[in-house]
């Protein structure tokens, strides 16, 4: 287990260098701490004469490649492995700290992070690869895609997936803004043609998810990750419970009753949610109260200032949901620890699904009930306008300028240091830690994911009324590629990577919002009064035509999502292929020790 090692340097059990930089110094914490660089001393690559076989430490010898052919993000994932797999077993308490308390299966590092004893975690910069990094990535405005391989390199499959996803995500986009730009110029007023654009909306937001699992697939076998399997997840390191033997490792480990979690989850997690969920709805109704004032006032005495306050409803409501989106964001986290999943999967999807329902709720109950409430078409433009335009701008803020400003802000003098240092000439490592140990730390793609989730269901869900929306969004999505990738590099601390073969959980969230994008936007062609000029007599019938051309359009998504394989053809050959041959090695092997 670590410790404060006295020596300049010394190995934990797992063989990573522990190198001391300010060793027994006195003073506070914050003017001197103790500091210490983990590194790797020499790991095995996953080369074989045997294809596909994973590497182990029994078969070590079997590898033709050794000694530092791991990538960056792959030495910085093991080592982040390792350390939060650090576990008490009979320590009573941390060395050093008689007083702090271990406790059997309760993981150190966690343990040590909340009492104050380690201050924080974090993977330095490689100033020369940063370089060469943010110069080919984002210091260049040019018209060409990112260089996934090389943000795979530096920091690992997941936040490369999510660059892929977004630069894809924009050039899907343009078709959807080539054709809403003429839409918008010359259908302005023209509703009853919003059928058309509502019906292109249909077969875009299907076809463009099924294909990116195909690109994603194919990013993910180029980075070796596609057929990555996890033969078994181990427990997250804020999971605890009581110390016992898990049945398939026969380790110890901490348990924890499902009963008690699923207890938690219903009697206090889901009334909270929907405790949130009235509260929006309250929110909602206030915001409408506000427009119903200003389009009282309008009507009254009509002015060019009472004509820029039928805006304001709108920007304060769009204000409103970002604050209480931000706010549940942490209290969702919070409930979905005290939840205590054993498996970090198990944890982010918990999270996400707290945090998908009410932000989906909280963004899109008033434009649901504008569109098939109130059927205000002129009152549902205005709102998705105002809505997307004010998000955009506050997520720019709160997501980039504000943590640089801030980071400016907190020391001026050793962010300009880093700059320069990052950028021209050589500091101690030491010198680069503490300058690093003031960076903002980043949360991670969550919120990221979050954002784009959010403007694909302002795009697919009611763009229709509103042709510009596409067009916004791929104005936004630019910016947020320069954005995002310039935040990485000189705003945030480095983030320890994670291995990832797609985007998990978040592919899902998109089928499920392109699923109530199909019924919104039958809805509105339902009630586009060129519809209903065909039927006159019978609004029955009218809806029952409308319930069965979705329920039409819905079969054809879900047959369209078997008829286009995940995986490309090729790439499925060369991983049968690679099975296959793995087998006869195996069976080679075995013939020979026979």
């Amino acid at each position: 287990m670590p410790s404060y090692y006295p020596d300049s340097s010394a190995v934990l059990g797992a063989e990573l260098l522990v190198e001391q930089l300010t060793p027994g110094a006195q003073g506070t914490e914050k003017d001197n701490p103790n500091v210490y660089v983990v590194g790797d001393v020499g790991f095995f690559k996953e080369i074989t004469t045997a294809p596909g076989e994973a590497s182990t430490d029994a078969n070590k010898h079997n590898f033709k490649e050794f000694q530092g052919n791991l990538g960056m993000a792959e030495c910085q994932y093991i080592i982040k492995h390792e350390l939060d797999n650090l576990r008490a077993k009979d320590e009573a308490h941390v060395p050093g700290y008689p007083k702090m308390k271990l406790y059997p299966g309760k993981s150190v590092i966690r343990r040590m992070q909340s009492k104050g004893i380690l201050v924080q975690v974090f993977p330095l910069h490689e100033k020369e690869e940063l370089k060469r990094l943010s110069f080919s990535w984002f210091k260049k405005i040019k018209l060409s895609f990112q260089p996934l391989d090389d943000i795979r390199h530096y920091f690992g499959e997941g936040m490369a997936l999510y660059f892929g996803f977004l630069e894809y995500f924009t050039l899907a986009l343009i078709p959807m803004a080539l054709i809403g730009i003429p839409y918008y110029l010359f259908d302005w007023e023209d509703y009853d043609k919003f059928t058309v654009f509502a019906g292109f909306n249909l077969v875009w937001c299907t076809v463009i998810l099924e294909l990116w699992k195909r690109l994603s697939a194919s990013l993910a076998y180029g980075w070796g990750t596609l057929s990555r399997k996890k033969a078994f997840e181990e427990p997250r390191p804020g999971f605890h419970g009581v110390l016992g033997v898990n049945p398939v490792t026969g380790r110890a480990e901490p348990l924890y009753s499902n009963a008690k979690r699923q207890l938690r989850i219903y009697l206090v997690s889901v009334p909270f949610v929907l405790l949130c969920l009235y509260l929006s709805l309250y929110v909602m109704m206030i915001y409408f109260d506000m427009e119903g004032w200003a389009l009282m006032i309008h009507d009254e005495e009509p002015t060019f200032w009472t004509g820029l306050l039928l805006f304001i409803p709108s920007i304060i409501y769009a204000v409103v949901i970002e604050i209480m989106n931000l706010i549940y964001r942490y209290a969702a986290e919070f409930l979905t620890g005290w939840e205590n999943h054993r498996l970090e999967s198990t944890f982010q999807n918990h999270l996400v699904l707290k945090v998908l329902v009410f932000n989906f709720f909280n963004c899109f109950a008033s434009l649901f009930y504008i569109a098939f409430v109130m059927q205000d078409m002129v009152l549902l433009r205005q709102s998705l306008a105002t809505l997307l335009i004010t998000s955009q701008i506050l997520n720019q803020i709160m997501e980039a300028f504000l943590p640089y400003w801030l980071q400016r802000r907190r020391n001026k003098k050793a962010h300009k240091r880093m700059i320069k240092t990052m950028e021209d000439k050589e500091l101690p490592l030491s010198e680069q830690v503490k300058l690093e140990a003031d960076m903002s730390t980043y949360l991670g793609t969550f919120d990221d994911y979050l954002e784009l989730f959010l403007l694909f269901g302002y795009v697919s869900l009611f763009s229709c009324v509103y042709p510009l929306a596409a067009v916004l969004v791929v104005l936004n999505n630019v910016t947020e590629v320069y954005s995002d990738a310039f935040k990485m590099c000189k705003v945030f601390k480095r983030p320890f990577s994670e291995p990832a073969a797609n985007i998990g959980v978040w592919q899902l969230a998109f089928e499920a919002m392109s699923v109530i994008a199909v019924v919104t936007n039958c809805a509105l062609i339902g009630m586009s009064p060129q519809v209903k000029s065909y039927f006159p007599e019978s609004e029955t019938q009218l809806i029952m035509w409308v319930v069965g051309f979705e329920h039409f359009l819905l079969a054809s998504k879900f047959i369209l999502t078997f008829v286009i394989p995940d995986v490309p053809k090729h790439i499925q050959i060369k991983l049968s292929r690679l099975e296959f041959e793995s087998l006869e090695a195996l069976k080679k092997r075995v013939s020979l020790t026979d």
